[in-house]
């Protein structure tokens, strides 16, 4: 009698690789199972080494490529096998668009909207130059073996791997990050410890304006006081006149959100500029901005393309946060009506309108499925909607509404094709989908942008 065998953790394995999955993980099958495999790429060969097993599926790290793919390359980073910033910088770049395009195709087979076999996906577009483009840096603040670390954690862990030099960062936030934990570590600021929920410095983030060449450095903490934050104020103004902005957030939970709600200012300004598109925005520390401004101006053409606005038209620019998307279009249209739940967020499109002088503008502090139906209660019509959820993409509420009061266009802009593909279902019920246009936002990773034309049937 034949005995059955199963797979365990630790146990190694051949198998080829037929794709790529949505994390950027090298998709085989063995014994009719599928296998996840980190640092696999498809048509290769590979020994692999089983992490993990469920009913369902395996997750194994790659060993060997026992036949490797031609569009394999090494890796320049020195901390990518343990980081989990990046997934893709092991595939030549010209493989990451051809990837990033076939996410949101596999995203759209798996939902099944309505003749999704038929939609247009036009090549996705990429950056001459796919390193260095990170405007905002986050690093965790530890203390290991009496050292003050700052980095990144590993994959679905909280181990936090001690990172000097990012290579998708701007090496500006860099040097004044490496800066500010070697002076931590002189004047003992006590780093947060996750484990015992003591200690104070938890987050350094540090946000560039690259057109204004305008520096924010935001300190986070666990406790409601800084300690010496004249000292560190002294050393980061002092060596880089870049900074003027250097603020304090509060964040005192224990749960993984990065930043709190309070946010005291210690120095210089507290807003940075940064430009897009000829327009000049505010950026306060809690404002979304998008993290790669070369590539949000293409991002926002292809937006204002699939809109098509004209002088009579009415838009909306849900989830607009500071404005960036609704206030590039604002002079092109009779009015923009945006909403955003931050308070400062809205603050900061408010104030960035009147600084732009633009006066056909209307901004609330709500959600977008709450204010939309308020606002078409009121007799307002609008001709467009522009929708750029977060990766959970459309609340149902708002999904709702948009059906139920239709504009003629509506662009979808997402930064999660499965949730994208998710909403088109319902979407594609009353809209007809007239492309899907993939912008690399994030290269060597495995997220992708995605802008969608849809118009009314």
């Amino acid at each position: 009698m034949a005995v059955k065998t199963e797979s365990n953790p630790n146990q190694i394995i051949t198998l080829p690789i037929k794709r790529l999955g949505i994390n950027g993980e090298g998709i085989g099958y063995y014994k009719k199972k599928v296998v996840f495999v980190t640092g696999a790429l498809p048509e290769e060969t590979v020994k692999a080494k089983i992490t993990r097993v469920t009913p369902t599926f395996i997750e194994a790290k790659m060993i060997k490529a026992l036949k490797p793919s031609k569009k394999r390359v090494v890796p320049p980073c020195p901390f990518y096998d343990r980081c989990g910033g990046c997934q893709l910088q092991h595939l030549a770049y010209e493989g990451q668009l051809v990837y990033k395009r076939d996410v949101v195709k596999q995203a759209l087979a798996k939902f099944k909207p309505a003749g999704y076999q038929s939609y247009t996906l036009h090549p996705t577009i990429g950056m001459e130059n796919p390193w260095r483009y990170r405007n905002k840096l986050q690093f965790q603040i530890r203390e290991e073996h009496g050292e003050v670390v700052a980095g990144l954690y590993e994959p679905n862990s909280h181990q936090l791997v001690a990172i000097d030099d990012c290579y998708i960062q701007q090496p500006t936030s860099m040097s004044i990050l490496n800066q500010i934990i070697k002076k931590i570590q002189t004047i003992h600021i006590p780093a947060y410890n996750e484990r015992d929920h003591k200690g104070i410095l938890k987050t350094v983030m540090i946000r560039e304006g690259l057109a204004s060449n305008e520096i924010q450095v935001v300190f986070i903490t666990h406790s409601q006081h800084l300690p010496k934050s004249r000292v560190l104020i002294d050393m980061i103004t002092s060596e880089f006149p870049q900074v003027v902005s250097i603020m304090h957030n509060v964040q005192p939970t224990r749960d993984s959100t990065i930043m709190g709600d309070v946010t005291h200012h210690l120095w210089g300004k507290e807003s940075i500029e940064e430009t897009l598109r000829d327009v000049t925005f505010d950026l306060s520390a809690r404002a979304f901005f998008q993290l790669n401004p070369a590539q949000t101006e293409v991002l926002y053409k292809e937006v204002e393309k699939a809109l098509n606005p004209k002088q009579h038209h009415h838009i909306v620019d849900a989830y607009c946060g500071v404005g960036t998307i609704g206030l590039s279009l604002a002079k092109k249209v009779r009015g923009i009506w945006g909403m955003d739940i931050i308070p400062s967020a809205i603050d900061d499109a408010k104030e960035n309108a009147r600084r732009l002088g633009v006066t056909n503008t209307h901004y609330e502090v709500g959600t977008a499925e709450a204010l939309l139906p308020k606002w078409l209660k009121q007799g307002q019509t609008f001709d467009g909607i522009i929708v750029d959820p977060p990766r959970t993409g459309l609340d149902k509420s708002l999904l709702d509404a948009l059906c139920r009061y239709p504009t003629p266009t509506l662009v979808y802009v997402s930064c999660n094709p499965s949730t994208l593909a998710r909403d088109l279902v319902t979407l594609s019920k009353f809209y007809h989908v007239a492309y899907l246009q993939s912008v690399d936002m994030f290269p060597q990773t495995a997220r992708c942008e995605v802008v969608v034309k849809l118009t009314l049937k």
